[in-house]
């Protein structure tokens, strides 16, 4: 990991660098190529129907897996967005896959479910911080969390998030929205 990290920091080294010679535009393909969009056809559609910004999701597949559509993690999540079995078999029941939601790695179910995900979240939880709170520690921790002043003043938003690895997570998909964000910049 400590490699990674090191091969990353020079990567944004050169990347500066060629920016201070070569100018934002080369800076914009260079971060690019850090900070792709691949499945476009299928993000845009899902995007459209659930009424998302694209960008959101490429920075929540970008911090989930990498764009790995067959990631798993240690706690068992799935696929590109990174969704657990009963999570993806739930949410399928609720906004079913046009191919059926039989298999939490395709790319088409999985965007699909994750983007239901991220809807249903957001229009339950009014806010982008909140939404994705949930989708890393899950519904049940954050309506607790926003029930506790310890965590929450208004029982609406989070000033404390009591998972450092959800804290982490939340910091990591804004980071990446926000680099989406200008480098697609329409």
């Amino acid at each position: 990991m400590k490699r990674g990290r090191i091969v990353f920091l020079a990567v944004v080294l050169v990347v500066v660098l060629l920016g201070v010679f070569a100018g934002p535009s080369l800076v914009k393909t260079v971060g690019r190529l850090l900070y792709p969009c691949p499945y476009e056809e299928l993000v845009e559609r899902e995007a459209e129907e659930f009424s998302l910004d694209s960008n959101l999701i490429y920075a929540v597949m970008r911090t989930e897996s990498r764009f790995d559509d067959h990631a798993e993690s240690h706690a068992g999540a799935r696929g590109l967005m990174q969704l657990t079995p009963a999570t993806f078999e739930w949410i399928s029941s609720l906004y079913p896959p046009e191919n059926g939601g039989e298999d939490i790695f395709d790319p088409a179910d999985n965007i699909h479910c994750g983007c239901a995900l991220l809807r249903l979240l957001l229009d339950e939880f009014g806010s982008v911080e909140v939404a994705l709170c949930a989708y890393n520690a899950g519904m049940g921790n954050v309506e607790t969390w926003l029930a506790e002043g310890k965590y929450s003043h208004d029982g609406e938003s989070l000033h404390t998030i009591p998972y450092p690895e959800t804290d982490s997570y939340l910091k990591k998909v804004q980071q990446a929205m926000e680099r989406y964000q200008w480098l697609y910049e329409k």
